[in-house]
């Protein structure tokens, strides 16, 4: 049997899917599920829950009712089993203390202390071993965690709406001050806040903290906030801002030191983005939404720091205002809320993991 085998196939989709409940829940760790199979049948499956917790080879095993068919089991998981020690013991240990005979992955783990050290020891211990089921769609789903050791950055996502005339936002005396501008219906926002959840921190411009005010948490759902970045390199900044204000940890950059209730970042503004994604780097985040404004968006594109754009397109007309970000991109989907349509695009020349 071979990696295109229709039955690995089906298990390993079932192992993505499980992974899959995990986002936002077990940063800065990668999303994994395993299930244990027995005569072509799940007998106890499992995924990584949270940092820190049983990951989900331990879950899959712990959960199988009948222990005695361990030997006679296939172990499917999507990302390959750890091999080192860190909040829990190597998963490969695991697998060869259980006798497991084979084990099928869906690709490496880019981390340094495994990267193909646990694949060797499964082997080198008598396992047989079957990589790279579905392992373009393995490595999608881990996006993130392959973004954050190969390219030393966090995953970023490009997020806004425009108008179906092309704008982002009315011009300044055509809009209440310190009043948000609404493109999008309810449905779109629920949805930006459900990437909120999911995602470890959000970027805005300072003209976007004057101009909207904005929380920048998901308040209409359940998860943690992500931490708020605002690059603000001139102290403009009001300080009566919710974002100053209120206790959610939020990260200003800025070109010189200064007194604020909140962790100040001092950076060359020449190099802020750079800075940035050094800072993100250091502090295990892996992933960023950089919700605007078009100024701010257009600087991560032109120096393609950018992973994946989310467009909101409505049917409104502005006539007149704040022009979109231009993007050199390839919508890989288009999905209809109500009457916005979600555009999902990446840059025209992705380069795969």
């Amino acid at each position: 049997m071979n990696k295109k085998d229709p039955i690995h196939i089906k298990f390993m989709q079932r192992c993505l899917d499980l992974a899959s409940l995990g986002l936002g829940q077990t940063y800065p760790n990668p999303l994994v599920g395993c299930v244990l199979v027995h005569k072509e049948k799940i007998v106890s499956e499992g995924w990584h829950q949270k940092k820190g917790e049983a990951h989900a080879e331990v879950h899959a095993i712990q959960n199988l009712k009948d222990k005695s068919i361990l030997n006679q089991c296939t172990l499917y998981v999507n990302l390959e089993p750890c091999n080192h020690y860190g909040a829990t013991p190597p998963c490969s240990d695991l697998i060869i203390s259980s006798k497991i005979p084979k084990v099928v992955v869906g690709c490496s783990d880019p981390f340094e202390k495994v990267n193909g050290k646990g694949i060797e020891r499964l082997k080198a211990n008598g396992c047989e071993v079957i990589f790279g089921v579905l392992e373009k769609e393995a490595k999608e789903l881990n996006k993130r965690f392959f973004t954050y050791h190969l390219k030393k950055r966090p995953y970023i996502i490009l997020k806004w709406a425009e108008s179906s005339d092309g704008f982002i936002a009315p011009l300044k005396i055509n809009r209440m001050p310190k009043e948000p501008f609404w493109l999008s219906n309810e449905t779109s926002k629920l949805h930006s806040h459900l990437w909120r959840s999911q995602e470890q921190s959000i970027l805005v411009g300072v003209q976007t903290v004057i101009d909207d005010d904005p929380k920048l948490t998901n308040r209409k759902v359940k998860g943690s906030s992500p931490l708020r970045i605002v690059i603000d390199l001139n102290d403009r900044t009001p300080k009566n801002s919710i974002l100053l204000n209120d206790e959610n940890p939020t990260l200003i950059f800025s070109s010189k030191k200064k007194v604020s209730n909140k962790e100040i970042v001092v950076s060359d503004p020449k190099n802020v983005l750079q800075k940035i994604m050094s800072v993100l780097f250091e502090r295990n985040i892996q992933s960023l939404i950089v919700e605007g404004g078009t100024k701010t968006i257009q600087k991560f594109i032109d120096q393609n720091l950018w992973d994946e754009a989310r467009t909101f397109i409505s049917t409104k007309k502005i006539n007149d205002g704040v022009k979109s970000p231009l993007l050199n991109n390839v919508i890989e989907n288009r999905i209809h809320l109500e009457k916005d349509e979600l555009q999902i695009s990446t840059p025209s020349r992705k380069k795969e993991f």
